[in-house]
């Protein structure tokens, strides 16, 4: 039977080449300013930025539009009016109907 300390598992562990690349393992991956855990944590911020950025350029989008119809298109306005501010002509009525919130 051999011993231990005469297999090549314990050869390759004692070698001072393998230890120093371990420690150097353990330190960039774990110890380090910039571990693993960090740069994991950046590319989820990253992830939801880029998704938040996708969000507000299709705003952009329909909110420039919105408005280069309310430039252009006297009955954008009117209806823009009536619809966000309640607006009316001097002949009609408004009457603003809420709707009552679900009771859970």
């Amino acid at each position: 039977m051999t011993k231990f300390k005469d297999t090549l598992f314990w050869k390759i562990i004692k070698n001072k080449y393998f230890i120093a690349g371990f420690v150097f393992l353990l330190v960039i991956l774990f110890l380090d300013e910039n571990n693993l855990f960090v740069v994991r944590s950046l590319r989820h911020d990253i992830a939801e930025l880029n998704h938040t950025l996708d969000t507000l350029q299709e705003g952009y989008v329909k909110d420039s539009l919105q408005a280069r119809r309310l430039m252009y298109n006297m009955d954008s306005i009117e209806r823009y009016g009536r619809e966000n501010y309640y607006m009316k002509r001097d002949d009609e009525d408004v009457y603003v109907v809420s709707r009552a919130a679900d009771e859970d």
